[in-house]
């Protein structure tokens, strides 16, 4: 198997293809065109600057585009960029596709979905059931498929539905600690808290924000999304309020994103799931990277810091 772009040190020299994941168009202090690209394999991604462009690179070095790169390593500003020495479209020839680049989630999609299933079968409220029920199958497809972030955690395919199974399995552990909260509210809360997502965001590869992503966004997607199924379904009463607030609440506070603070149990505790398995994502994916006795590149989502992983920990 071939080595991972990000399991290069600095220093070392790369002769790899990789995928353009996004592609942004800047000018620097000469006045001369360049580009930010960021360049991924299934290892994950990593920073290049292509400088003194033509009119028509955008185009090639485009998103989802596959190119030869030759370059190395070098450390800058905390984090590993590629300093790129030579780069050209794939060619035919190469026989490489874009799925050879993807990196996926760590469970498949079958038993995410047979995980997902359960949870909602244990369910005992039928109100909560049937609207989680009816609008996982109504974006089943892209919900198995999409990530659930463009950057920062879960921003791989099936990423989405990843982090859904692991805060279910949270949710469930924590309620068997704290049994007065509800596990239909929680569970409905973990599935339906993001799906927007499938709305918000592009697909699965080199994924951007649609208009009604930057517009609208997951949230009030999927505030709206629960009222259409409730009128579908012909459901009245608290649990489709419960679970919007669930929904409007998760992100925790306006700053963050939430339109409403956490105003019942279960908002709060989702609110902590959530905040957990991403930080978790984050600082597990960031130290893969590095050695023992040596520190992460910096984590914006954390406050920008770096961590240490501990020499005794091998």
């Amino acid at each position: 198997m071939a080595k991972g772009i990000l399991h290069y040190e600095v220093g070392e020299q790369v002769d790899i293809h990789l995928l353009v994941k996004s592609s942004t168009k800047g000018i620097a202090s000469n006045g001369k065109a360049f580009l930010t690209l960021f360049l991924q394999d299934q290892s994950g991604e990593i920073e290049a600057k292509l400088w003194d462009v033509n009119q028509g690179d955008e185009t090639i070095y485009g998103a989802q585009n596959i190119v030869k790169i030759f370059g190395d390593i070098h450390h800058y500003r905390g984090r590993n960029q590629l300093k790129i020495r030579n780069i050209r479209p794939a060619n035919k020839e190469e026989e490489v596709n874009i799925s050879d680049f993807l990196e996926t989630a760590p469970l498949d999609k079958e038993e995410m979905n047979d995980k997902i299933t359960q949870y909602i079968f244990e369910m005992k409220n039928p109100n909560i059931q049937r609207i989680t029920r009816h609008l996982l199958k109504k974006h089943g497809a892209e919900f198995m498929e999409y990530p659930a972030a463009t950057r920062n955690h879960h921003e791989f395919v099936s990423g989405l539905a990843y982090h859904v199974v692991s805060m279910l399995d949270l949710a469930k552990a924590i309620a068997s600690l704290y049994p007065s909260l509800d596990t239909d509210l929680l569970y409905s809360g973990v599935i339906l808290h993001d799906l927007g997502k499938v709305i918000e965001l592009s697909g699965p590869i080199s994924t951007t924000y649609t208009v009604e992503g930057n517009l609208i966004g997951h949230i009030s997607i999927m505030v709206n999304e629960i009222a259409k199924a409730a009128e579908h379904l012909h459901i009245e009463g608290e649990e489709v309020v419960i679970l919007q607030h669930l929904v409007l609440s998760h992100h925790g506070k306006a700053e963050w994103g939430s339109p409403k603070p956490p105003m019942i149990k279960e908002a709060e505790i989702l609110h902590y799931i959530d905040n957990l398995d991403a930080k978790m994502n984050m600082l597990d994916r960031a130290l893969e990277r590095v050695k023992p006795g040596e520190f992460s590149e910096r984590i914006f989502a954390l406050e920008n810091r770096n961590f240490y992983k501990p020499l005794f920990l091998k």
